[in-house]
């Protein structure tokens, strides 16, 4: 006999006809006055609780909206959202909220994916159906470290379980930047040795998407570029190759990659805009691949486990060669205790930068065509 608490049930339309015994709910910023005022207002600098949960359960959407009193820049980097299970002093979950939601560089853009989405109009409509089982509590925080007062609205929906899973683990998210990764100067050697010279025998100094401890499976990411080299030249932001390097193996790991492009499930240096329920290019870049890139890579059908540790990391161009601005969030889940994360940068180092303009547009889209 299964020692299991409770039956799984999944999501899929095969599954719908099952029946279920456990209780749906939902927390939100409705009016409570029955007012049309259905929103939470977060003081500049203030952190507000949208919601606290008691009990077994388990979060299976959020959504949320916001804007602030007056017109500012980068909001989507500039409010922090956490989450905490199990009365847990450090917080599963820690990252800038547009970031979160699927979508770097401090903006919000229509795109989907199965777990994550942003809708109409422009993308402020934020989604996320990534599963969040908890067994006594769940506590989920929002900062507002805007220059102005955060108006909020959010849905919380979950399931309210008698009792927890035994094989349910808890779901992680966490944010990191490298601004800018540590490349070499292109000045000395030909744009070919740059772009595709040398040979990178240990993954050092690749850029880090996940480093956790304990036993679990990774579930994916968003990496975000912003092409920092200011060049007519052949300035392909790719060719790093994703290593995942899982229970402490040594190079090369078991899960080694062909380029970053590939990684993502896509070929051949994509620029097109382009979104399936897994992968995607949210954001392509300009000519000659500058300017800003978002791409993401869930693996719901492929996840990626680990006994002991997992260290996810891809090159940032081949061989570490560029010094472009990368930012990414990691989705897992592992049993707890899990490590207590890096701090989170203060907002001021979060902010993206201004917008690179290649040196002469004309000539940068013929370099493209002549390569």
């Amino acid at each position: 006999m299964s020692s299991f608490l409770r039956p799984v049930l999944g999501s899929s339309l095969r599954e719908l006809s099952l029946e279920r015994e456990d209780k749906r709910k939902r927390v939100s910023s409705y009016d409570k006055t029955g007012g049309n005022e259905d929103f939470i207002v977060i003081p500049q600098g203030s952190t507000a609780t949208i919601a606290k949960i008691e009990g077994a359960g388990c979060i299976t959407h959020i959504w949320s909206t916001f804007m602030t009193t007056q017109e500012e820049s980068y909001i989507p980097r500039k409010v922090v959202l956490r989450m905490y299970w199990d009365d847990e002093e450090f917080p599963s979950v820690e990252a800038p909220i547009g970031d979160f939601f699927g979508m770097g560089h401090g903006i919000t853009k229509n795109f989907w994916s199965a777990p994550l989405s942003m809708s109409p109009q422009d993308g402020k409509g934020l989604n996320c159906f990534f599963p969040m089982p908890f067994e006594k509590d769940v506590r989920i925080e929002v900062t507002n470290e805007c220059d102005n007062p955060l108006i909020f609205y959010f849905y919380t929906d979950y399931e309210e379980w008698e009792k927890l899973h035994e094989k349910e683990l808890r779901f992680h998210a966490w944010w990191n930047r490298e601004n800018p990764c540590e490349g070499i100067g292109d000045s000395e050697i030909s744009n070919e040795e740059y772009e595709f010279g040398g040979k990178n025998t240990t993954g050092e100094g690749n850029y880090l998407i996940l480093e956790a401890n304990g036993k679990g499976h990774y579930v994916g990411c968003n990496l975000n570029v912003h092409n920092l080299r200011y060049t007519n030249k052949w300035n392909w932001y790719g060719e790093g190759d994703d290593m995942i390097f899982i229970d402490g193996e040594k190079w090369p790991p078991t899960l080694h990659g062909t380029g970053t492009e590939d990684y993502f499930n896509m070929a051949f240096c994509p620029q097109q805009e382009f979104y399936t329920p897994y992968h995607g290019l949210i954001l392509g870049g300009g000519p000659n691949w500058s300017g800003k890139i978002t791409l993401y890579r869930y693996h719901i059908t492929d996840p990626i486990m680990f006994g002991k540790s997992i260290r996810v990391t891809i090159e940032h161009g081949h061989n570490n060669h560029r010094s472009d601005d990368i930012s990414s969030t990691a989705y897992w889940y592992q049993r707890e205790p899990h490590g207590k994360f890096r701090p989170l940068p203060p907002v001021k180092d979060r902010l993206p930068r201004p917008d690179i303009i290649p040196i002469d547009l004309k000539k940068a889209m013929e370099v493209m065509r002549l390569e």
